[in-house]
C-alpha cells in the first residue's frame, strides 16, 4: 500500500494510506487530499491506483502539477517522487520499497554501540545539562524523534533505550539519553569546519541539552522534531 506524506516548509501535515483507487488533490472540501491554500486549484491532481502502479494527472490546475521540479499533465509515480501542488510538497511513499529505505535510514542516522567512536556513555553522563525553564518529560514518558525534511521525512524513532545514538560518523553524532528526570542531548562528535547540531537554531555546545516536548533537532542537514505521546 503506498503512501502520501503532506509537506509544507519541512513540517510534515498529514499522512495519507492510498486504500482506494482514486485520490483527488485539490482546495475544495470533497477532495481525498485537502490543501486549503489560493494557490491549489479547486480540484488540482488525481492519481490512480492501478494494482502495484500509481499514476498522477494535473486536471488542468491553475498553477500546474510539478514532479520533482519538473511540469507535468501525466506521471508514473515512482517512490520518493516529490508532488509539488502550490506551496505543498506531496511525498509519495511506495511500501514495497519502503523497507528498504528504513533500512537506509537505521543505517546512516540510528547508529549501534559499535559504529561510534571512544565511550559514548562516559561522554553523555559526564555532561549535566544546566537548568532550563521548562521541565523535561519524565523518562517514563513515551518519546520519540520525526523527522521533519528531507528523503526520510515523516519516518520516527522510538526513545525507548537508555542511550540512542544518531548521526554519521567521522561527520556528525549526537547522543539521546533516558534518565530519571527527562531526556538530555549531548554533541558526540563533529567534524573541523562544520556547523554543529542545534536545538531550535542554538548550537547545542559541549554541555548536554534537556530536550522538551516540539523540540526542534538539526543534524547533518535534516531536522528532527522532538515529541511526547
Amino acid at each position: 500500500m503506498a503512501r502520501l506524506i503532506l509537506n509544507l516548509d519541512n513540517q510534515v501535515l498529514a499522512e495519507y494510506n492510498m486504500m482506494k483507487e482514486r485520490y483527488t488533490i485539490g482546495r475544495l472540501p470533497d477532495n481525498d487530499v485537502r490543501i486549503d491554500n489560493p494557490t491549489v486549484s479547486g480540484h488540482h491532481s488525481l492519481i490512480i491506483n492501478i494494482l502495484n502502479d500509481s499514476f498522477l494527472e494535473d486536471l488542468n490546475s491553475t498553477n500546474g502539477t510539478y514532479v520533482n521540479g519538473k511540469l507535468i499533465k501525466k506521471h508514473a509515480l515512482q517512490h520518493g517522487d516529490v508532488i509539488t501542488v502550490g506551496r505543498h510538497q506531496l511525498r509519495f511513499v511506495d511500501n514495497a520499497a519502503d523497507g528498504e529505505e528504513q533500512d537506509d535510514f537505521a543505517q546512516t542516522m540510528v547508529l549501534s554501540k559499535s559504529d561510534m567512536p571512544g565511550n559514548i556513555h562516559a561522554a553523555a553522563a559526564g555532561r549535566e545539562a544546566p537548568p532550563q525553564g521548562r521541565p523535561s518529560p519524565p523518562a517514563g514518558t513515551n518519546a520519540k524523534i520525526q523527522v521533519l525534511n528531507g528523503t526520510f521525512a515523516g519516518r520516527e524513532v522510538q526513545l525507548n533505550k537508555a542511550l540512542t545514538t544518531m548521526g554519521q560518523p567521522g561527520v556528525q553524532v549526537i547522543a539521546i539519553t533516558r534518565r530519571g528526570d527527562g531526556y538530555q542531548l549531548v554533541q558526540v562528535e563533529n567534524a573541523p569546519g562544520r556547523e554543529p547540531p542545534k536545538v531550535n537554531g542554538e548550537p547545542i555546545g559541549q554541555q548536554a541539552r534537556r530536550l522538551n516536548d516540539n523540540d526542534v533537532i538539526e543534524l547533518v542537514g535534516i531536522k528532527m522534531g522532538f515529541f511526547v505521546d
